[in-house]
């Protein structure tokens, strides 16, 4: 499915959910407000009654909408986790160029999809970093995250030393700064942020031979009024 599709069939599903917690709510204030009229005292003036009524109905609304949201939450996270995509085979090569074509495609997907499920080391929630659709995979196996104008998160998979995939996660900037390892979404938070006040951005992860240059200037960042802001 193409990343278009991909897109539409998540839309209409999270509508869907998003409806069925609209429904639920207005179900439940209209019950309540049925069963508030109904239960207020008839010596109760009309305006007394409506209110209670109203009362009742906005409980209604509220309760009937926190049960649904047990089913619905799960749905959600679900939807965050695994959009719903149908997946096609390509057709049989005919050519050996159709055949690499197709296998440089897959490597790409493929990159970016691992790109995306390796950066739970560096990011444990959800909706950033583990978005597959945002990473560029490419044919070698590595992969780029777009963060702002100049600025990508770079993946690659190196060997470490019993021969299993070690996932790497730098910083690439296109100003010619020194890549930066990265080993939590928090650096990425503090590069940014430097760069918008206009700060150093050395993150403390950063290999120099000069024990000065490991001083990471985060508590000036974090006090730099424009840095806080960004």
């Amino acid at each position: 499915m193409t990343a278009t599709l991909r897109q539409t069939t998540t839309t209409v599903a999270n509508t869907m959910i998003e409806g069925a917690s609209t429904a639920s709510a207005l179900i439940g204030g209209a019950g309540g407000a049925y069963i508030g009229y109904q239960l207020a005292p008839a010596s109760w003036s009309e305006g007394a009654r409506l209110a209670f009524a109203g009362a009742a109905a906005v409980v209604g609304a509220i309760a009937v909408d926190g049960l649904a949201e047990l089913l619905l939450a799960p749905l959600r996270r679900l939807m965050r986790r695994t959009p719903l995509s149908v997946t096609r085979a390509p057709a049989p090569a005919n050519t050996l160029d159709e055949a690499l074509a197709q296998v440089v495609a897959a490597t790409e997907d493929d990159a970016a999809n691992r790109a995306a499920s390796a950066s739970i080391r560096i990011d444990h929630g959800d909706n950033f970093l583990r978005n597959e659709d945002r990473w560029r995979g490419y044919e070698n196996g590595e992969a780029s995250f777009y963060l702002a104008p100049g600025v990508w998160l770079h993946y690659r998979s190196d060997k470490d030393k019993h021969g299993y995939g070690d996932p790497r996660f730098m910083l690439l900037t296109g100003d010619g700064e020194q890549p930066v390892v990265v080993t939590g979404v928090e650096q990425i938070r503090h590069h940014l942020a430097a760069r918008a006040a206009g700060l150093p951005a050395v993150p403390a992860t950063v290999e120099t031979k000069d024990a000065d240059r490991h001083k990471d200037p985060i508590t000036e960042l974090d006090n730099h009024p424009k840095a806080l802001g960004a």
